[in-house]
């Protein structure tokens, strides 16, 4: 029963400082990514700040995924040195419970939060990035200019009338609707013909369809047409890989998203990276519960806390700089998905792991 008891309230008190962790980041997040599109909006008129508030919202929930490692690292840490403080520690290894019996409910917890951090909240956070995509399709396409530094997604496609490069200032749906749209067309030589300016393209079996054109040609003035047809050999798999990244794809989509690649001759690194460390995730929060307590269960009246704090943050950094050597390693298929996506993991875990065993019973 005392174990019990000990068990639930160590479990808590993690849980509660990695929640607390989580929400003053996303706080500090959302109010820089406001404050940006406040700035980017600011020409635009009568816009309302509630709109740009909300739309700011559901572009944050993917960030912070990417911060999750290291609220679960702070929170671990937080939790553990305010237990040390208040000598709870002390009580429990006096009562004979060992260190093992104290970082079990934190594990615990963090494979649980892990698991629900891939099949909940990664499905989440992507589509309400969608939703976030179409708040700012009406904010900026009659507004700001579309795409001012040539920057969004390029689109390169060759047919028998020659040559076509689009460039999206955003895409919605994984590609199914692209907005702030410019083409620049040359013919079967190598000739420029003209430029397209659009407000919207989707892709349809054989064409794309363009909305609200005007076009620009050479030897005479700009032409406005409310639909253009420009014909392509594209599939839509083929578009989705270029204006899709793997990251705002949702777990459960990711399979059928691997085999269309495959299946259309399209490179899958990037899918296979991400379904895999979606799969690893619970695990990785668990390593940095154990980098996290490696360097927090050390008592206050023997001093040198602040040290150990900052190689714990300094740990975790390494952690991250290594998870993205691999990732990219990954991505130019020198490294196979399933390595990138666990040697961090086991990296972090067997590294607490072994500091914990040498602190604890060596």
């Amino acid at each position: 029963m005392v174990t019990t008891i000990l068990a639930r309230y160590f479990a808590a008190r993690f849980v509660i400082a990695s929640v607390m962790t989580f929400g003053a980041i996303f706080v500090l997040v959302i109010t820089v990514d406001y404050i940006e599109l406040m700035r980017r909006a600011g020409s635009v008129p009568n816009l309302s700040g509630l709109f740009v508030a909300q739309t700011a919202l559901f572009r944050v929930p993917l960030s912070l995924e990417k911060l999750m490692p290291f609220c679960i690292l702070i929170g671990a840490m937080v939790s553990f040195l305010a237990l040390s403080r208040r000598l709870e520690l002390v009580v429990a290894r006096a009562s004979g419970i060992s260190a093992w019996q104290f970082i079990t409910p934190a594990l615990l917890s963090a494979l649980i939060l892990g698991v629900l951090a891939t099949v909940l909240y990664n499905p989440m956070s992507a589509e309400m990035l969608e939703r976030a995509k179409s708040m700012e399709t009406k904010i900026f396409t009659d507004g700001a200019p579309a795409n001012p530094d040539g920057a969004g997604f390029w689109l390169n496609q060759s047919t028998s009338e020659g040559q076509s490069i689009i460039n999206a200032a955003r895409s919605q749906g994984q590609g199914a609707l692209l907005t702030g749209i410019t083409v620049f067309r040359y013919d079967t030589s190598g000739v420029f013909r003209e430029r397209i300016e659009a407000k919207e393209a989707t892709l349809e079996p054989g064409q794309w369809v363009f909305k609200q054109v005007r076009r620009y040609k050479l030897d005479s003035p700009p032409e406005e047409q409310d639909t253009f047809t420009l014909v392509t050999s594209l599939t839509p798999a083929q578009v989705r890989n270029s204006f899709s990244t793997p990251e705002t794809v949702s777990f459960w989509q990711l399979p059928d998203y691997i085999r269309s690649s495959e299946n259309s001759g399209q490179a899958t690194a990037g899918y296979r990276l991400q379904y895999q460390k979606l799969i690893a995730r619970p695990f990785l929060l668990a390593a940095m519960v154990m980098l996290a307590a490696a360097v927090s269960l050390r008592f206050f009246r023997f001093g040198g806390v602040q040290k150990m704090v900052l190689s714990g943050v300094a740990a975790g950094f390494l952690l991250y700089v290594l998870s993205k050597v691999t990732e990219d390693l990954s991505k130019a298929e020198l490294m196979h998905p399933l390595a990138a996506a666990w040697l961090p993991v086991c990296v972090g875990g067997l590294s607490g792991f072994l500091a914990l065993l040498y602190q604890e019973d060596g």
